[in-house]
């Protein structure tokens, strides 16, 4: 799933009670799609922005999101055998929640 997909499918969920199936008239949505994709576009910046000041986002039963440093370390070119330095880096790393877990 990518971020269009999971615009689509958060789009169709809140609208799940105006979809009916054997109606003809079409019923008004409840929230755009356009709407939809700036809700989700502003929970990830969110997200970005707790990890940014706090260095950790936790989401109950979800997940959690911290930052892993890397120190710098020494590697090997593969195809020259060379050896080069690595910088230090930070990444992003990402712990199930229980219920997540429940649903995998």
């Amino acid at each position: 799933m990518n971020k269009s997909d999971l615009i689509a499918k958060t789009h169709a969920l809140l609208n799940k009670s105006c979809y009916k199936p054997k109606s003809k008239t079409p019923c008004e949505e409840l929230i755009s799609r356009a709407s939809t994709e700036n809700v989700i576009n502003t929970i990830l910046s969110a997200i970005a922005e707790g990890l940014k000041l706090d260095g950790s986002v936790q989401l109950i039963g979800f997940g959690t999101f911290t930052i892993n440093q890397r120190a710098a370390r020494q590697g090997v070119n593969p195809r020259t055998g060379e050896k080069i330095r690595i910088a230090a880096s930070k990444s992003i790393r990402f712990k199930a929640g229980s219920k997540l877990k429940e649903i995998l």
